[in-house]
């Protein structure tokens, strides 16, 4: 009995001390920053809402990933390529059956070292876009050309 007291004490400090550290989540915002949109009249080239938007995003795997629909929205977080692709291909709409514009980004990537928890977090440099099909989407422009957060807008979609 006295070896089953010692065991389970043995087993229950290891526990206790075998926790880690507040390094192993990844909760501060370091990961991989995704990329903002925003939007613009194409008119006027203000700042805008727009009413429906549907975004797919192309991965690399020759499918398109349906990222869903948003109702009045005034900018948009999407999610880049973390493999080696120098591009993303980006597709928008406003209409659930209407056509969509295809947008292409264009970017080098770093990769940088965060925490143990974290690992590695990409960041994007030298931004630049193509509109292959300019249907709803009628000009893109470049704010900021680097992705190292998500705070700022990169990109404004003309509509």
């Amino acid at each position: 009995m006295k070896y089953f007291k010692l065991l389970i004490l043995t087993c229950f400090l290891g526990m206790l001390f075998s926790c880690g550290g507040d390094d192993d989540i990844c909760e501060s915002g370091e990961g991989t920053p995704r990329m903002k949109i925003g939007f613009k009249s194409f008119e006027t080239g203000k700042p805008g809402t727009i009413d429906t938007l549907y975004v797919a995003v192309d991965y690399g795997s020759g499918t398109k990933v349906e990222l869903g629909k948003t109702a009045a929205v005034a900018s948009r977080l999407i999610p880049l390529r973390v493999d080696d692709a120098p591009y993303t291909d980006i597709y928008v709409k406003t209409r659930l059956k209407g056509t969509e514009s295809k947008v292409r980004i264009n970017y080098t990537t770093k990769a940088v070292y965060v925490s143990p928890g974290c690992g590695i977090k990409k960041t994007y440099e030298n931004l630049t876009t193509e509109l292959i099909t300019p249907t709803v989407v009628k000009k893109v422009e470049v704010d900021l050309n680097q992705i190292e957060n998500e705070d700022k807008t990169n990109i404004f979609l003309l509509f």
